[in-house]
């Protein structure tokens, strides 16, 4: 098993709080989003991680160098960093072809250790995380679910879908070889046609809708976990997030 972390965005709802860095080096308790998800991911004996960058995608590559870890870590441009995620994701082709398990990560999130280890562990094959405790609004990515099965992953949900209850995607996702296969294939599509300012949750909404019984979650609701994306969310995370976690040391 590999992890591929998407850490290309600029972060342009943040405002003055980034201080110009890219998101996944902003520091909590002194320790920056990247170096957190790396030492989890050293706890959880993962081998391989692949970082996707893009903006000021130097200073990401200069922390990473900096690190002392027992992971093989490599990093991989997206010049057109600006566009849809998408991008991000078939940028790791190589990687992603490459017949291994993957853990597919947002670089943006503060979470307890225990969520990773969760999807890590999981039973199933091609995993999504997924917390019922969410604030309701247009912002959080849904999981919606019906009779046990996932029926949606999108930040929008049609009104007349029946569901028995919904929760939101915390960003982290486990692929089989087959799956990863079938999601660049619809990455090249999207690209190809023209839309290359798609999020990567399209393509992976694509298949689920597609092959529901190839995906199934694990329930992580209760634990602390967040997406950084604005402002109020970086008071948020050091005001409710960190004192529920690990420090990062």
């Amino acid at each position: 098993m590999k992890a591929i972390i998407l850490a290309a965005g600029v972060g342009n709802r943040l405002g003055e709080v980034s201080g110009g860095r890219p998101k996944c080096l902003l520091e909590f308790n002194g320790v920056n989003l990247l170096t957190r998800h790396i030492r989890i991911l050293e706890q959880n004996r993962i081998p391989e991680l692949i970082v996707v960058t893009g903006y000021r995608s130097e200073e990401v590559s200069s922390v990473l160098a900096g690190l002392s870890t027992t992971i093989k870590i490599s990093t991989i441009h997206n010049p057109d960093f600006q566009a849809g995620s998408v991008l991000s994701f078939y940028a790791a082709k190589e990687n992603l072809e490459a017949g291994d398990d993957i853990l597919l990560m947002d670089a943006d999130v503060l979470y307890h250790p225990d969520i990773l280890k969760r999807l890590i562990i999981s039973r199933h094959s091609n995993c999504f995380l997924l917390d019922r405790g969410f604030i309701p609004g247009p912002e959080p990515v849904k999981l919606c679910v019906y009779n046990g099965r996932l029926v949606e992953f999108r930040k929008q949900v049609d009104k007349q879908l029946n569901y028995d209850f919904q929760g939101e995607s915390v960003g982290f996702f486990k692929f089989s070889p087959e799956v990863t296969t079938g999601l660049l294939q619809q990455a090249k599509k999207y690209i190809d046609s023209g839309e290359k300012n798609a999020p990567y949750e399209e393509i992976i909404r694509d298949l689920l809708l597609e092959y529901p019984d190839k995906f199934s979650f694990e329930d992580i609701s209760g634990y602390p976990w967040l997406e950084i994306d604005f402002p109020e969310d970086v008071t948020r995370a050091e005001e409710e997030i960190l004192p529920e976690i690990d420090d990062g040391d």
